[in-house]
């Protein structure tokens, strides 16, 4: 950041006006923006169906404007009673005007012609005097820390457009405006791009993890033929209590394998005087998890202890341990785990022996090393993009911070 600029934001937060800038009701802005009233940029659309379904339902949420079908999982929850629904036009705005928060969602229609929603759902656009855009930017991600004076209602909280109207804020030129929004959409158009190469690089592991753990697709030019094998051929289950109690407590995670229990999201209690019972789990080790009928067989980079009710897996033969960690997170082994275990535990977890009547493939070591490196390669690739999105989208909101108020100029 240029040394200007850091100099403009700490004048501007010890509450003094840099040159060039002036002293509102809505903080510290440049000399050339102007206060008004939203009612001058906002013209409320209030034009109601009159036939039942006459255009595709719409909801607002916080993820955006989409068909109610999508939103409820292909389910319509209005009735075919939905005359004096409000239609809202393409390229036009919305926003549920309930909110259990004080926050508020303003979406544009870029789906569909026409649309009808709810009528706790205003529709309006804003006046040519206005960039649509920019606003846009505005109303979601600046204006809302001020909108709360305006809301009514205490249980649940209402923003009506009349209210939304009242509000007054300090506006750019026009010309400003649209550079302000050319330079945030293109940002936007960034991080939509990496998140389209992101969903093609996980159903490209997803391929690769179809192909090669079912040998559809060998990496090793050698005669050697895969092997089909009981779980308990491969694995056996150990109860190593030789800790007493002294070692750290584990449990499993569906996305992030066997972690220490101190860092899983939700707190789970124990009690310590039953830590004695607990069993040893190794790096290195598999453990059949309490969401075993799910297909939880989660790999463990600890050392620690884990509660009697799981399985702890230990490898009789020689294996490679990043294979099976994948394998047992495919859709081949959870499909079978299903039907092996279909009508037997009801949902309970699954034990050893029922786990080791399953039919695993046992590939030749070194081709199971390849496979792992490959799917280990797709794994680094997907964590370097999303890494990459996080970094794009924490510079959208240092755009954000510093255009949206002024403190950059464009």
């Amino acid at each position: 950041m240029k040394p200007e600029i850091q100099q403009r934001i700490e004048q501007i937060r010890r509450g003094e006006a840099p040159e060039g800038y002036k002293k509102t009701k809505v903080g510290i802005v440049p000399k050339e923006w102007n206060e008004t009233r939203l009612s001058t940029c906002i013209q409320e659309y209030t034009e109601k169906n009159t036939i039942s379904n006459q255009y595709p339902i719409l909801t607002s949420a916080r993820r955006g404007l989409m068909l109610q079908k999508d939103y409820y999982a292909n389910r319509q929850v209005t009735t075919d009673n939905n005359i004096g629904y409000n239609i809202i036009p393409y390229g036009y705005v919305t926003f549920r005007s309930r909110s259990d928060d004080g926050k508020f969602k303003f979406n544009e229609n870029k789906i569909v012609e026409k649309g009808i929603i709810s009528y706790f759902y205003p529709v309006f656009s804003f006046s040519e005097n206005v960039c649509h855009d920019y606003m846009l930017y505005l109303l979601n991600e600046t204006i809302y820390r001020y909108i709360y004076p305006y809301i009514e209602g205490t249980a649940q909280q209402v923003l009506s457009i009349r209210k939304l109207k009242e509000l007054k804020y300090c506006l750019p030129p026009l010309p400003e405006q649209r550079r302000i929004a050319e330079v945030l959409a293109t940002q936007d158009r960034i991080i939509e791009l990496k998140e389209k190469l992101l969903v093609e690089k996980i159903n490209r592991k997803k391929y690769l993890m179809q192909q090669l753990l079912t040998g559809k697709k060998r990496v090793k030019e050698e005669a050697l033929k895969w092997k089909k094998m009981k779980a308990k051929e491969i694995f056996e289950s150990i109860s190593d209590k030789s800790h007493h109690g002294t070692l750290e407590v584990l449990s499993a995670t569906q996305d992030r394998g066997i972690i220490p229990r101190n860092q899983v999201d939700i707190d789970i209690k124990y009690n310590e005087n039953s830590l004695p019972s607990y069993k040893k789990v190794k790096r290195g080790n598999f453990v059949i998890s309490l969401r075993s009928f799910q297909g939880g067989i989660e790999y463990s980079e600890y050392e620690g202890i884990v509660s009697p009710a799981y399985t702890v897996l230990t490898n009789k033969i020689p294996i490679c341990n990043d294979y099976y960690k994948y394998y047992f997170k495919s859709t081949l082994y959870i499909n079978r785990l299903q039907i092996a275990v279909y009508g037997i535990r009801d949902g309970k977890q699954i034990g050893y022996n029922d786990f080791g009547a399953i039919e695993l493939f046992y590939p030749p070591l070194a081709e199971q090393r390849a496979i792992a490196e490959i799917l280990s390669a797709a794994d680094r690739e997907i964590e370097l993009l999303q890494k990459s999105i996080e970094e794009e989208k924490l510079k959208k909101k240092s755009l954000m911070q510093l255009l949206l108020t002024g403190i950059v100029r464009v």
